[in-house]
């Protein structure tokens, strides 16, 4: 297979990735419709808008900061074609937690609103990385070299982790373990999403080893540290898991 993988068109062609990046938004956002069609909403529409554009934002924001700065030596570089250029996961999640939190107390917000996003975060996150495998070098979510029988050679004759694919696996994991920790036990309000973020974050951390990431002289990613910070967040989640769940009187 030849990487980036491209549908001619003409005499030209559409990225796979990009075709893969607009069925996560569109997807995603239409599962989450379907979803909140199918159960009662305690937060009001009114509410949900101001949340979603405080989770935008703040994803937004976090996403290109985290991006620019996982490669610190060459923030010389810095501009706003180089700013629009760099994102990252990591930084988009913790950013739009971010976002969501300061929007929630500022309009009086309680409840968690982030567990009826969790399935089509997944979804969403599914594609996208589909999308990046497609992409080969050109997205730079490979992995470093290496010998094992299916490590992918994306075009520059090194064969690599496929890092993506690693991902795509995970998110298929944590979907099935969600779906069947739900019909086992009833979940606190939140606790859905607390639990997928805080896994995903574990997740990138251990990943981010297999990844040519700048490290820092302690031997950590600018990613690294991210994902520390955001399960230090949830402290309360490993000091105590029995919280997750519903006690009954």
């Amino acid at each position: 297979m030849h990487y980036p993988a491209n549908i001619p068109l003409g005499e030209s062609f559409v990225p796979i990735h990009f075709i893969c990046e607009t069925l996560a938004y569109f997807l995603g956002y239409r599962y989450y419709i379907y979803l909140r069609s199918k159960q009662e909403d305690q937060i009001s529409d009114e509410h949900r808008i101001l949340i979603f554009i405080g989770a935008a934002l703040g994803g937004f924001l976090g996403s290109h900061i985290l991006g620019v700065l996982e490669n610190p030596q060459y923030l010389k570089n810095m501009g706003i074609l180089y700013f629009m250029r760099n994102t990252t996961i990591v930084g988009g999640l913790l950013g739009g937690l971010i976002g969501v939190e300061l929007i929630k107390k500022k309009i009086g917000v309680s409840l968690s609103s982030g567990d009826m996003m969790v399935y089509p975060i997944i979804l969403a996150m599914i594609l996208g990385r589909l999308g990046c495998h497609f992409a080969g070098l050109d997205d730079g979510t490979y992995g470093i070299p290496s010998s094992l029988p299916w490590a992918i050679d994306f075009g520059d004759g090194i064969t690599r982790h496929p890092t993506n694919l690693y991902e795509i696996i995970f998110w298929i994991l944590l979907w099935i373990s969600l779906y069947n920790l739900e019909k086992q036990y009833a979940l606190e309000n939140g606790a859905r999403f607390k639990l997928m973020l805080a896994s995903y974050l574990f997740f990138r951390f251990c990943i981010e080893f297999i990844k040519p990431d700048y490290v820092f002289n302690f031997g950590l990613s600018v990613i690294q540290l991210a994902c520390i910070a955001g399960l230090l967040y949830y402290y309360k989640l490993f000091a105590n898991p029995s919280k997750l769940l519903k006690s009954y009187a």
